[in-house]
């Protein structure tokens, strides 16, 4: 078989993976085949085969390279100076907003592949590792470990609920008139981070 033009050069595990993540991103994950993924990548139909058995496999690539992403946009907030709840709140929404495609599998257990691929296994419990370094800047270290996955917890879940409102929601649509929604986005996550801000100083503990 001759290889399709596009297959004679670059990536094309890349190609297969950016199809599908435009796939995803646009229509959603259940529009997902291997055909119409081979077809938008413009390689022939075999050739997403040569690198994963099925689309199962697709979407557990796709998580890992989120998780990834996500990791290190986590890193990336131990290197600012603004408050460490503040940066990871709009770095979690920085990377939903980036990486609609990813966001939109990675926390699905049906599809995520979590728990049937390791290294997608281990690029979430990397992303979550990074969560508890922030937890420990936030707090400091002497918080005691349940009150600290506490504290994770409640990051992630403010988190991840405005990213899918932004992404997913209505709130775009629920924004009073004449309010402009990037300064409501932020006015929430001020409010969010001072609220986290209140609670360790209650705690009496001391953030890094």
């Amino acid at each position: 078989m001759v290889p399709a033009p596009s297959e004679q050069h670059g990536d094309v595990r890349r190609l297969v993976l950016d199809a599908a993540i435009a796939i995803i991103e646009l229509e959603g994950a259940e529009s997902l085949s291997m055909r119409e993924v081979a077809r938008r990548a413009g390689v022939s139909h075999q050739a997403p085969y040569h690198y994963f058995s099925d689309r199962s496999g697709i979407f557990a690539a796709i998580s890992e390279e989120g998780f990834t992403g996500l990791a290190q946009a986590f890193r990336d907030v131990h290197e600012t100076e603004m408050p460490a709840a503040k940066a990871g709140f709009i770095a979690y929404l920085n990377f939903a907003r980036e990486h609609v495609g990813h966001f939109r599998v990675m926390f699905r257990n049906d599809i995520c592949g979590v728990t049937t691929h390791a290294l997608t296994q281990t690029a979430a419990d990397s992303a979550f590792e990074e969560l508890r370094l922030m937890v420990s800047r936030i707090t400091g270290p002497e918080i005691d470990p349940n009150k600290a996955f506490t504290f994770a917890a409640m990051l992630w879940s403010l988190s991840h609920g405005l990213a899918t409102l932004v992404i997913d929601g209505p709130l775009p649509n629920k924004v009073p008139p004449g309010t402009d929604l990037e300064s409501q986005i932020q006015a929430v996550i001020d409010l969010s981070s001072h609220m986290v801000a209140l609670e360790v100083a209650e705690m009496g503990l001391l953030p890094r």
